[in-house]
């Protein structure tokens, strides 16, 4: 999907864990939604995860089922927060979930958006059957990602630092940022020059 203003993202996509708080992640998604006028869309999704123990016959079936049911209840939930969050700031709200692993769930469902928004990894082990964490993500959406740690409560739109190197990838990666780079008020890019000669390719 190709966005028909390059600089701006007409659709959001925030990915919402069922296993953590997702407060700060709502918050910032609701201030970019207001700052674009963007629709958005959250995004949910989890597999439960059996015990190591083993069970067979009904005793497994009705451990399995009760497992699904909670984190059915749970995205419940969550769709609730997301909505409650959205209101009256994004131009649109639209809810997806599924039970299967987070990470290859958003990443095909991404191809409805301009950007996913999802929370950082922190310095904790993620649960791959719970959360679809930014470093699974970048490699599978084809879309960019906005990381936002969990103790951001506000979309700092006051600098951004921008990492250059003369190569397909930065420049990727700065055209996919150019709808958040308009909105900043100072921008700074800071690149290396790997061998002599080849300063001129570093943006001044």
């Amino acid at each position: 999907m190709m966005r028909e203003n390059p600089m701006t993202y007409a659709t959001a996509m925030v990915s919402l864990a069922v296993d953590q708080p997702n407060e700060a992640l709502l918050e910032v998604t609701g201030q970019l939604a207001g700052q674009l006028s963007a629709k958005v869309i959250g995004i949910s999704a989890a597999m439960f995860s059996p015990p190591l123990y083993f069970l067979e016959g009904a005793a497994s079936q009705q451990l399995i089922s009760d497992g699904e049911a909670a984190i059915a209840k749970r995205m419940a939930e969550l769709e609730s927060q997301f909505r409650a969050a959205m209101h009256g700031r994004a131009r649109g709200v639209e809810w997806r979930q599924a039970l299967e692993l987070p990470a290859r769930y958003v990443a095909r469902e991404a191809r409805a958006a301009d950007l996913i928004i999802v929370s950082g990894d922190g310095n904790a082990i993620t649960d791959p059957f719970a959360i679809a964490g930014p470093s699974d993500l970048v490699l599978q959406a084809g879309r960019p990602l906005l990381v936002v740690p969990a103790e951001v409560k506000w979309l700092d739109l006051r600098s951004a630092l921008v990492a250059w190197k003369d190569c397909p990838e930065a420049r990727r990666a700065v055209a996919d940022a150019l709808p958040l780079l308009a909105k900043v008020r100072e921008v700074t890019v800071a690149g290396i020059a790997e061998e002599e000669g080849t300063q001129a390719a570093v943006p001044q």
